[in-house]
């Protein structure tokens, strides 16, 4: 049974070659991740002397139960191993060297070619020329790496090739083999080898590898045939599980064709080169049916072909975009006969949500993604739930369905605390939380939430916020718990029942008590800004009265020197007509009421909604506009009070135009 799902995988892997890359012996993790880029990057290889183009798909880790499911779906086989050690003697050479073919062992029936890359071994064993292992001074002196990649990467080619040639071959008289996925075997002990059925099966399933290995050599066109064929053949033996894997081939071939960007969603084509080769010269190299080759000019945004009268010949086995989908739900159908292929079934609802994301199909990815929900694999770990429930939050983001994101994300942060784990992550549960806030319409600045109606479910708001003080406590951070519930209070007070009201508060109590709350933004780690929250609805302000400065202190209209009479603008120190114009009477009005450098007032009419008393010891004025001291005023209002007078007051230290905002 395959263990391990590969939630990342899309259609276009079934094109590539799996090379795994490991360190032997102690190797620093910074130089083999360093290697192991460089190594990485070489994932598209024009083949020397051909106008085909080889991917490779490189893993650090493939468990070796999966490598069994290579003759299912070839893109499963580890075919390439490249070793990397650190070897400073001569004298170690030898041990090194031996646990390079233990290694081997590990993959060996599926490798087609290894190499070792050793670093840190001079003189003379590193002068000897051989083709199995590279000899490098340093980590920092290795410039062949990638050209060596290149050189493995063609002798893989050359092993694949022959395979599929010597696998397309038919050879009248010789008996195929039977392929099996590994839990089959035993079912098939004293099965009649003879029989018409039986035969046909081996026919079916070698025919859907040959088209694996053509889809793997680059020959498109050529794996359609071969997968064609063998639906045909495993459909007529009712040979569901295989039947399943050809169909799975013939979309992801079909994928290929239509979605040359790919769907996984990587940045950039995937056939970026040898993506436009003239067919001539592909068909100089092989017999058979004509490639199919895609000029990167005739796609339209959406990444299908847009004129397909010219492909029509080429790629009539090719399946349309909506038969792509239909297809994947048959093979999906099937995979669910077989309990266990459910790694299998999941990847291949995965891979069916990609390609329905490109077509914007969003329902339907979502009822692809419901099934994937409910596919039972073994007991996971809490590691491996984490990457499942961040997966399934991805791609439901990815189809449109944020709330539903949000939910498995949420699930996700859950799993990284859960009681199971030795050190729960309280920081990556954290940091998921946050991320589940816009699926659930809810932003961390309260001044969102003072613009009219409640957007969101405040139910689940408000048990997130819980969770963000929750997960804030357990990381030792009381600043964040204080913040966290500031803004529970101040921004969902309306669907708190008595209790809850009563609750929160006691929490706020006791936190500010070892960390007071602040006026100042909070920076997490990731750089996010938590704003201040002001408690602008306690206690609730029913009314708000600018007071006149004291008659003492009123401003005045000075009057002017040169007598009522004379306008300012007249040129004449004195005029017997007296000029009065309906502007000047308005000016005598001034229009400014309070003055800077004087203390100024507010008076307020408040009640407490709360069902205990309310102390509030910190109760100033929000203003902006002009720079303003607020004189903070200290009150406390019994239970669910009635209106209450407060006067606030504040020293204006600048002119301008202010602006009370609470």
């Amino acid at each position: 049974k395959m263990s391990v799902p590969d939630y990342m995988q899309c259609a276009e892997d079934h094109q590539t070659l799996l090379v795994v890359v490991q360190p032997i012996g102690i190797v620093p993790e910074e130089s083999f991740f360093r290697i192991y880029k460089r190594i990485s990057a070489v994932s598209q290889v024009n083949v020397r002397d051909s106008q085909r183009v080889l991917f490779i798909r490189y893993r650090h880790h493939y468990p070796p139960e999966n490598n069994e499911w290579g003759d299912f779906q070839t893109h499963r086989k580890v075919v390439g191993l490249i070793t990397i050690t650190d070897c400073s003697s001569a004298k170690d050479w030898p041990q090194t060297f031996e646990k390079f073919h233990l290694q081997k062992e590990m993959y060996g029936s599926t490798l087609y070619d290894s190499r070792l890359f050793v670093f840190g071994l001079q003189g003379e064993i590193a002068e000897q020329p051989r083709t199995d292992v590279a000899f490098y001074p340093s980590y920092d002196e290795c410039e062949t790496v990638e050209k060596r990649i290149e050189d493995f990467i063609e002798s893989l080619f050359i092993v694949l090739e022959s395979k599929r040639l010597d696998r397309a071959t038919d050879k009248s008289g010789d008996k195929i083999p039977l392929l099996c996925v590994p839990f089959e075997k035993k079912d098939f002990v004293g099965l009649d080898t003879d029989s018409r059925h039986y035969k046909k099966r081996c026919q079916g399933r070698m025919r859907k590898h040959v088209g694996d290995l053509c889809l793997q050599a680059g020959m498109l066109q050529d794996s359609l045939v071969h997968y064609h064929m063998a639906v045909e053949l495993l459909r007529s033996v009712n040979d569901f599980l295989w039947l399943g894997a050809a169909l799975e081939g013939l979309c992801s071939a079909s994928v290929i064709y239509h979605y040359p960007g790919g769907t996984g969603g990587k940045v950039g084509s995937r056939r970026s080169q040898g993506g436009s080769l003239s067919a001539e010269a592909s068909n100089r190299h092989r017999p058979g049916a004509q490639e199919v080759l895609i000029d990167p000019g005739a796609l339209t945004s959406n990444g299908i072909n847009a004129d397909t009268s010219a492909e029509i010949g080429r790629a009539k086995n090719c399946l349309s975009p909506e038969d792509i989908i239909d297809k994947y739900k048959e093979a999906i159908s099937y995979y669910g006969k077989y309990k266990n292929a459910g790694v299998i079934e999941l990847e291949a609802c995965v891979k069916a949500v990609r390609v329905l994301a490109i077509q914007k199909r969003s329902m339907e990815a979502s009822e692809f993604l419901q099934n994937a929900v409910y596919i039972n694999l073994r007991q996971l770990s809490e590691e491996e739930k984490i990457q499942r429930y961040s997966i399934l939050s991805e791609l439901y983001e990815r189809i449109g369905f944020h709330r539903k994101s949000a939910f498995f994300k949420r699930i996700a942060a859950m799993q990284c605390a859960a009681p199971s784990i030795p050190e729960p992550g309280w920081r990556a549960c954290y940091k998921l939380l946050l991320e589940t806030l816009p699926g659930y319409s809810l932003s961390l600045d309260p001044k969102d939430f003072s613009k009219g109606t409640h957007r969101g479910w405040a139910a689940v708001q408000m048990r997130l916020l819980h969770e963000l003080v929750y997960a804030s406590r357990r990381m030792g951070n009381p600043a964040l718990c204080v913040r966290h519930l500031s803004f529970l209070l101040q921004t969902m007070l309306d669907f708190l029942s008595d209790q809850e009201k009563k609750d929160v508060t006691q929490s706020l109590e006791s936190y500010t008590a070892k960390c007071p709350g602040t006026m100042e933004f909070i920076t997490l780690p990731d750089g996010l800004k938590l704003p201040p929250v002001p408690f602008t609805k306690l206690p609730i302000v029913r009314s708000v009265k600018l007071l006149n400065l004291p008659t003492s202190l009123r401003p005045h209209k000075m009057k002017s020197l040169l007598g009522q009479s004379v306008s300012t603008k007249s040129p004449f120190i004195y005029s017997p007509i007296i000029a009065h114009s309906r502007g000047e009477e308005r000016s005598k009005k001034i229009d400014f009421q309070w003055v800077q450098g004087d203390v100024c007032e507010v008076q307020l009419m408040v009640y407490n909604p709360m069902p205990f008393e309310l102390r509030v010891e910190n109760m100033g004025l929000l203003t902006t506009g002009v720079e303003f001291e607020s004189l903070p005023a200290a009150l406390s209002l019994p239970a669910e009070s009635g209106l209450y007078p407060v006067t606030l007051v504040g020293v204006p230290q600048t002119t301008g135009q202010i602006t009370v905002n609470g």
